[in-house]
């Protein structure tokens, strides 16, 4: 009985195994059907033209959206409320309009729309506003620069600020770029804060002329007065040429130019 049973185990898979090998050799030497590899074949190319479409379609919204930004960066502004949810921003961007003002008094920088700005806005500063607008699901608008005087007729660039302003006297800082400003330049730019700087630099810079001239060219016996009158002196004709200076080119403090749009203010 055993012995029956294992010959028909070993016929059953001996028939299945002629009938694989007969599959298989069917198959690979069977006709080949043209039309179906023609089929197959344009169906594969559509599919990877539709993934090209696609790819290309999406290429050409992110650029619409940048042009589209970049208008906005370098045209006039129009009244526009950026809608910008609190609980998604950097809260170590976030600045308010006495800071601001504060800083460009101090190292005399200008706080205007960004359509002063006549350099080409980089484009990492297009993409962080495209990154911030996608995030909130808005559009930004009337931005903000903070920049030197001269960077908004020329296109050179020393650390320039990019704002987008968020109500209630608040602004969100989107990107910088450039150069750092000077360490020098808060206090070169001191003297041009308010009239008391001004005055004191006249000042200081006249009593250290008059150290630094040697009295014996005009007497021989210097005293107190002689350094008085010298000092007197020197005070008219650096207090003259300050004076000539900031009336010819129209210069006036940092206090009011901070915010002002003419170049010659």
């Amino acid at each position: 009985m055993k012995t029956l049973i294992s010959v028909n185990r070993l016929e059953y898979l001996s028939s299945l195994f002629n009938f694989i090998t007969y599959k298989k050799s069917t198959a690979m030497f069977s006709r080949i059907d043209i039309e179906e590899k023609l089929t197959n074949l344009r169906d594969k190319r559509i599919e990877e033209q539709d993934l090209l479409n696609e790819i290309h379609q999406i290429f050409l919204e992110n650029e619409k959206h940048r042009n589209e930004i970049t208008s906005v960066l370098t045209g006039k502004p129009k009244s526009h409320e950026n809608k910008l949810y609190f609980d998604l921003l950097d809260s170590s961007r976030i600045f308010h309009l006495t800071d601001i003002k504060e800083i460009c008094i101090t190292y005399r920088l200008r706080f205007l729309d960004a359509h002063f700005f006549k350099g080409e806005f980089p484009e990492e500063a297009i993409s962080e506003i495209r990154y911030l607008e996608n995030k909130h699901q808005t559009s930004l608008g009337d931005f903000k620069i903070v920049a030197p005087a001269k960077l908004l007729k020329l296109e050179n660039a020393d650390d320039p600020l990019l704002f987008a302003p968020m109500g209630n006297g608040y602004f969100y800082l989107i990107h910088k770029w450039g150069r750092d400003l000077n360490h020098f330049r808060k206090l070169l730019m001191w003297p041009y804060k308010n009239l008391d700087n001004l005055t004191f630099t006249v000042v200081f810079l006249s009593v250290l002329l008059t150290l630094l001239i040697p009295m014996h060219w005009f007497t021989q016996f210097p005293g107190i007065g002689n350094y008085i009158f010298l000092f007197m002196i020197i005070l008219n004709g650096v207090g003259g040429m300050v004076l000539f200076y900031g009336i010819s080119k129209g210069k006036n403090f940092n206090r009011d130019i901070w915010d002002n749009k003419y170049y010659n203010g």
